[in-house]
């Protein structure tokens, strides 16, 4: 299994657009971050987890030839709104399958209300197929997918587990039973906003006490914000086993 991350940054992206704080000026690439999202490739099968507004520059930037499948975590604008952009895939390959919360599938449905079309379909638009998903593991193409619940604030959130890697973002709690869906994990993906506590995000503090409870091989920031500070600076702090994610790193499990 590979994991490739797409992108690493929280809504805004880094830079802002405007920003003159020092982090958005960072020449380092490492400090340049697009919307959160990866892409799982399993047996020459490409699982992406969410689909945000970068999508389209992040599938050139890796050279993504298909996709045969979209996880959603949650509805937010930075986790769904490049669904239009599979159209290059959908021509190709026709109904890209989808996995989300009824409650996002609902979202998707009034924002893209053309994509889920049937009669009078727009020959322009995507299509796809739609699966509605619960708290319970499911199964694409013999491969086992375990959605992991958590809270983003007050709303719901899924996080999943692939085998040994589990990826999470946009979580303030989690309960004690999801907990023990992370078991095992060898790589840990978690969310941390930055240093200063967070309505709705994990800040550095809680991803790292997080990470300590899971226990994992490995674990790897990501949902960053230009406020958590420099990527090298931040890297130095970090125990040997915890990294901070960057755009477009690669990882073999």
């Amino acid at each position: 299994m590979k994991v490739t991350f797409l992108g690493t940054g929280t809504s805004q992206g880094i830079p802002i657009i405007g920003s003159t704080h020092p982090v958005c000026l960072s020449e380092n690439p490492k400090d340049k971050r697009l919307r959160v999202s990866v892409l799982v490739e399993w047996d020459s099968h490409n699982i992406l987890i969410d689909c945000g507004p970068d999508f389209r520059m992040q599938m050139l930037a890796n050279k993504v030839s298909h996709i045969d499948a979209i996880l959603y975590t949650h509805e937010h604008n930075d986790h769904t709104i490049g669904l239009d952009d599979i159209r290059p895939y959908f021509f190709r390959q026709g109904d890209i399958p989808i996995y989300a919360h009824k409650r996002v599938l609902d979202s998707l449905k009034k924002r893209f209300d053309y994509i889920f079309e049937f009669e009078n379909k727009y020959p322009g638009s995507p299509g796809v197929q739609v699966n509605e998903i619960q708290n319970e593991p499911f199964k694409f193409k013999n491969f086992e997918i375990i959605p992991v619940n958590a809270m983003h604030n007050r709303l719901q959130v899924f996080g999943f587990r692939l085998k040994d890697f589990v990826y999470l973002t946009d979580v303030k709690t989690i309960e004690k039973k999801e907990i023990e869906k992370l078991r095992g994990v060898k790589v840990l993906v978690i969310n941390a906003l930055r240093r200063e506590p967070h309505h709705s995000h994990f800040n550095l503090e809680e991803a790292l006490e997080f990470i300590q409870e899971v226990n994992p091989e490995n674990a790897y920031l990501t949902h960053i914000s230009h406020q958590l500070g420099f990527h090298e600076e931040v890297q130095a702090e970090l125990p040997e086993n915890i990294f901070l994610a960057y755009d477009n790193l690669k990882i073999e499990l």
